[in-house]
């Protein structure tokens, strides 16, 4: 038979449907292909691979390839998308949290004005000088410092410090310095210091004001003071310190003054109010506390003193349970407490619970010291807020997992801690104001 394509010796076929009943061109309209198929009826060859571009598209000129506009994919917000860029959700949520707190704020002044005052920070200091427990405790602190030195160097009482030197003496016979181990920020050379040539004041001064509580005789140091790093920290400091001074003065204490009289009613859903008023402030200075201590004035220590472990906090933030929390957000208490309180227990014979339990335990007996001797006031709310982490633990890790638990681990710290801030200052108010006028 003849070629009807003509000299090319191909046939050309058309496949496809017809056009609607509708006409016209458009969506509705059938795709048409053409396929080349050899003289004897071969199979057709197969068509050339459209070109794509850099996304992986099609290109837009490869013919009927610009028709194929869907693949098999899920939706970004499904798990099994693989999607994980999210940074523009959050930044609405940061843009909404300064609104809303901007509105917060431009209602505070409008309500109460300008009351922030840093003079009056620094005349209550220097109106009574001889009220400056915390300072007093750290001169004479100085003297147990010593005996404890004398006493080691001595024969051989600080923690840490002891310890130390004892597993020292214990190793002692083996004759086997400490390695260096590898070094943050370059490591600086620096040669091995052994038992007993560690007994120097310089030594033990170095630890006092070193930021760690766990003694070594060997400190990772760094190379050089970086004084670029030096200054950004101290400004941070500076800046920070007046920054949680103006938000107490501006945000808390209008809002705690105001929270007395629903307490003195015991109005309980104003007390709420008043509670979930003062949260938003608490927190905010507490997130404040925890960048300017943890990172800019433990790293302008260390930077000044060339201590090179500056591990003072992980992701805390990340954390799914309560225990993790504890673990991570504040790592020189943590070591202390793992190294001279946890393990030693353990190898005395407790158990993990009952070793858990007592470094709970010490750690509720400070956190209410701290805040009772300064108040002149004994009150159990801080010991028992600490004591309440073991049972809200296991109720987190029973019943919360994954992001879940995250977002219980922030209700907590978010609502706890105004909690105890309303209770001690009521229970102050109480005791200061309302008494005397009761005795008169």
């Amino acid at each position: 038979m003849g070629d009807r394509g003509g000299a090319g010796g191909s046939r050309r076929r058309r496949t496809g449907s017809r056009p609607s009943s509708q006409g016209g061109s458009g969506p509705a309209a059938a795709e048409e292909e053409v396929r080349d198929v050899g003289p004897g009826g071969d199979a057709p060859e197969p068509a050339p691979a459209p070109d794509k571009d850099k996304n992986g598209d099609s290109d837009m000129g490869s013919g009927h390839w610009d028709l194929r506009c869907h693949r098999l994919q899920d939706s970004l917000f499904s798990s099994d998308s693989g999607f994980s860029n999210y940074r523009g959700i959050l930044n609405w949520c940061v843009v909404m949290l300064i609104l809303s707190n901007a509105r917060l704020f431009l209602e505070n002044l409008i309500k109460y004005g300008i009351l922030v005052d840093p003079i009056q920070v620094v005349s209550l200091f220097l109106k009574d000088p001889y009220s400056w427990p915390a300072l007093c405790l750290v001169i004479v602190a100085n003297v147990f410092a010593v005996a404890a030195f004398q006493v080691e160097k001595r024969l051989a009482v600080l923690f840490s410090y002891r310890d130390v030197n004892l597993w020292c003496r214990e190793r002692r016979a083996k004759a086997k310095a400490a390695p260096a181990g590898k070094k943050a920020n370059g490591g600086a050379a620096q040669h091995p210091v052994s038992y007993p040539d560690n007994l120097t004041y310089r030594d033990l001064y170095y630890f006092l004001f070193a930021p760690t509580l766990c003694y070594e005789l060997n400190f990772p140091r760094s190379p050089r003071i970086r004084k670029r790093f030096l200054l950004r920290r101290l400004l941070e400091m500076l800046f920070l310190t007046q920054l949680q001074v103006g938000l107490i003065q501006q945000w808390m204490v209008p809002t705690i003054q105001n929270s007395m009289k629903p307490f003195k009613d015991m109005d309980y859903s104003r007390i709420i109010e008043r509670l979930l008023k003062l949260a938003v402030p608490n927190h905010l200075i507490w997130l404040i506390f925890f960048y300017w201590f943890f990172h800019s004035c433990m790293n302008a220590v260390a930077e000044l003193m060339q201590f090179g472990d500056r591990e003072f906090y992980r992701d805390w933030w990340n954390s799914e349970s309560v225990t993790y929390f504890w673990q991570n957000w504040n790592i020189p208490v943590h070591k202390w407490c793992l190294r001279h309180f946890y393990k030693p227990m353990l190898r005395r014979g407790s158990s993990k619970w009952v070793a858990r339990t007592g470094v709970f335990f010490a750690s509720a007996f400070f956190h209410e010291y701290l805040v009772s001797v300064p108040l002149h006031m004994f009150r159990l709310w801080a010991f028992t807020g600490m004591m309440a982490q073991i049972p809200l633990a296991w109720i987190v890790s029973r019943f919360f997992q994954g992001n879940y638990g995250n977002a219980a681990v922030w209700l907590t710290l978010i609502i706890g801690q105004p909690v105890a801030v309303l209770m001690y200052v009521h229970d102050y108010y109480v005791l200061n104001y309302e008494a005397p006028v009761a005795g008169a």
